[in-house]
């Protein structure tokens, strides 16, 4: 299992486009928005700033821990799964396996816009909620993994690639992750509050505000969770039988 997470992580590490989506794009917007046409005070600026590298971490994340799907699929494609069917690996300890790479390759996403904010935009938190940003951001992106997988294990690949970067644009859009929710007609919000992406924010947010994420965020993303669950395994056996 251990070797297998290693090769995985390397594969994931040496895509360009993982490169790209996890760690260039996200930094380049944290940076790009929070450094043009940001006007208010000092004290204003500086919240927007902490704000929005919450926001974009988590964008970063969400892009790192979905486009493990793409690989699933493109090795479905090329009979790698039946490959690995052949050796002592289990089809959980398969999964299980993906999902490792994920929580791992999420980490370096995450990092990369927290270093911008410190280093770039001189955002000031403490060391617990630094701490405590990346962990809860890192646990957070756990039902995202999983409909990563889901669609890599039930689509073609070039559909996967398409479907996921959907997912992740739609859901970090309405879920406020570019644009904070109070911008946003009151229907638009209404909706917003009940999405995973809204919740995983929070996550983070909460920390800011010095308090530990609220029994509703939690709560909502483990429903969220429990359906994106249902969604991989079923799409597993599908793609098991196929592939």
């Amino acid at each position: 299992m251990t070797e297998y997470v290693k090769l995985e992580v390397r594969r994931a590490l040496r895509d360009p486009g993982f490169i790209i989506m996890g760690f260039a794009m996200p930094v380049l917007m944290y940076l790009l928005f929070t450094n043009l046409g940001v006007g208010g005070d000092s004290k204003d600026k500086a919240d927007y700033q902490a704000y929005y590298m919450i926001g974009m971490a988590a964008y970063g994340a969400l892009g790192a821990s979905m486009g493990i799907g793409t690989g699933v699929a493109e090795d479905k494609g090329h009979g790698w799964l039946r490959q690995l069917r052949v050796t002592p690996l289990s089809p959980l300890r398969v999964v299980i396996g993906r999902a490792l790479t994920a929580g791992v390759t999420v980490l370096p996403a995450i990092c990369a816009v927290l270093l911008a904010g410190r280093l770039v935009n001189d955002v000031h938190l403490a060391l617990w909620q630094w701490a405590a940003t990346v962990l809860l951001l890192w646990v957070g992106t756990v039902p995202f993994t999983l409909l990563g997988l889901g669609n890599g294990y039930g689509l073609t690949g070039q559909t996967t690639g398409v479907v996921s970067t959907a997912c992740m644009m739609g859901l970090s859009v309405v879920g406020g992750l570019w644009v904070p929710i109070d911008a946003f007609p009151h229907w638009l919000a209404a909706v917003s509050r009940w999405t995973p992406t809204q919740r995983f924010g929070r996550l983070g947010w909460s920390v800011l505000d010095g308090h530990a994420p609220t029994a509703g965020t939690v709560a909502i993303l483990g429903g969220w969770l429990a359906v994106f669950a249902g969604y991989a395994v079923l799409s597993y056996r599908r793609g098991a039988r196929t592939a």
